[in-house]
């Protein structure tokens, strides 16, 4: 099943296509964007065009993968909803990365809950997993308002130390019936 096209009020979320390189490096070439990944460090153009695009292309099983997110046609990040390698394939990871522009106006949260309201009322997901930095307190509100809870604290072993590291990473999730009780 490929990725589905999905729309929110304000966004659209689409499957990525091979000639979207150029959104890719200019997103990672933003040191805040990425400040909480790789510490500020662009990804590099080689980077992208032979790791980063074809694992977003690479089509997964049950309509999991990555979204392109395109406001008024302009693109402002992109969204991910796939199970983890040593995880379950009904328990996907969301996770999210969005250009500058659109923060603090709640695009993140619109389409991190599309993808879980997604990824339970169409996939068929069990639970939906998010993990980020202790001190990203931007990305645990999305977690948050989107029904997501804190379920533990932990340190993971990254490649790049960045600061605020030392107080660990956590993992927020949500179970198909708690998505249920907030459908009303």
């Amino acid at each position: 099943m490929p990725v589905a096209t999905l729309r929110t009020a304000r966004l659209v979320l689409q499957p990525f296509d091979a000639g979207d390189a150029d959104l890719l490096v200019d997103l990672d070439g933003d040191p805040e964007v990425v400040h909480f990944i790789t510490g500020g460090a662009p990804t590099p153009r080689t980077e992208v065009e032979g790791e980063v695009l074809p694992a977003f292309l690479r089509e997964r099983p049950g309509g999991y993968g990555y979204w392109k997110a395109s406001e008024d046609g302009a693109f402002a990040g992109f969204f991910q909803l796939r199970p983890r390698p040593d995880a379950p394939p009904d328990e996907p990871e969301l996770g999210y990365r969005l250009r500058r522009p659109a923060w603090g106006r709640g695009l993140g949260r619109e389409g991190a809950q599309a993808l879980v309201d997604h990824a339970f009322a169409d996939l068929g997901a069990r639970r939906v997993v998010a993990e980020t930095m202790v001190v990203n307190t931007r990305s645990r509100r999305v977690m948050e308002a989107c029904g997501l809870v804190h379920v533990r604290t932990f340190h993971a072993s990254w490649p790049v130390r960045i600061p605020g590291d030392e107080h660990g990473d956590v993992e927020y999730a949500i179970t198909r019936e708690a998505w249920a009780a907030r459908q009303g």
